[in-house]
């Protein structure tokens, strides 16, 4: 350190004026004076090196204060950071969970439309129908009732009967509804989140027409149905059935893509990271390979096949 250098110096100095004393002959004043301003200064130069110790002391313990004060901030903040990571993986898990309905009723919603413009379409042919219909009865009134005509076909009162042109009574049971009407109304019960009424209309349909354009969307919404209350094992085997049973249908791609998440659901990650990719290399550009590929990153795993088929 430069303290003790300097005390060294001045005592070198003051051995040296000492010494210089001895050997030369000086006057006693002149080396009194000299002796007493050697000592002043190793005095003032003592003094400086207690005080910048003192100093050192000091700012030590600033320094130690200020550390103990980092690190306590520091564990705050790592704190503070678990608590938001664990918020944000809630939130996560909880949007997911949101996002996977919305998802279903938006569907449920789009097919739903579509079914309404189909009735629209069969609704103005019926029209067209009872409007042949009436222009038939309208001529054969206007040319007469034949001699032999069945007597139900012109009541005594002179008035045709309504019921003549209606098929004969159902028996007991009646017959089932319609396909418009089942439909209808499973997709309307899905969206309300009705799923166990859904589900036995979507099921009635597929019984009684399931060779209709519609089967493969009725099947498919048997899985979301039972994805939505975490049945994963019977979900996947309901996207199973579409995949296998409805090669043409446009429900492939959200079908492959719920079926993975179920099997990731039921911790068979290897097979639901398949069927991602299989959405990612089948379906480019969809919203589902978007779905799949966002999917995939969450869970850390590459895409590797990008190309469609």
């Amino acid at each position: 350190m430069r303290i003790p250098n300097l005390i060294f110096f001045a005592g070198a100095m003051f051995l040296s004026a000492v010494a210089g004393s001895l050997v030369g002959p000086r006057p006693a004043l002149a080396v009194a004076r000299e002796i007493i301003e050697l000592q002043r200064d190793v005095t003032s130069l003592l003094q400086g090196q207690k005080e910048i110790q003192t100093q050192m002391t000091q700012d030590h313990t600033v320094q130690k204060t200020l550390i103990e004060q980092s690190g306590d901030t520091v564990n705050k903040l790592n704190a503070t950071m678990s608590s938001l990571q664990k918020s944000v993986q809630d939130v996560q898990a909880n949007s997911g969970a949101r996002l996977d309905t919305m998802s279903t009723q938006v569907q449920g919603l789009s097919d739903n439309l579509e079914e309404i413009k189909s009735r629209l379409g069969k609704v103005n042919q019926q029209l067209v129908d009872v409007q042949n219909a009436v222009q038939s009865i309208d001529s054969r009134l206007a040319g007469g009732s034949p001699t032999g005509a069945p007597s139900n076909s012109m009541p005594s009162g002179g008035s045709p009967s309504p019921t003549s042109s209606l098929s004969a009574p159902a028996g007991p049971t009646g017959p089932p509804p319609s396909a418009d009407t089942l439909y209808s109304n499973g997709l309307r019960d899905i969206t309300g989140g009705k799923y166990e009424l859904a589900r036995s209309e979507f099921q009635d349909y597929l019984k009684f027409y399931g060779e209709t354009d519609l089967a493969s969307n009725a099947q498919f919404y048997l899985g979301e149905i039972a994805y939505s209350q975490r049945q994963y094992d019977t979900a996947v085997a309901e996207y199973d059935k579409v995949l296998n049973n409805y090669p043409k249908s446009f429900k492939l791609a959200p079908a492959r893509l719920k079926k993975g998440m179920a099997l990731i659901e039921l911790n068979q990650k290897n097979a639901g990271v398949k069927e991602l990719r299989e959405v990612v290399k089948r379906y480019p550009g969809t919203e589902e390979e978007r779905r799949a590929r966002a999917r995939l990153k969450d869970m850390g795993v590459a895409v590797t096949a990008t190309a469609a088929h």
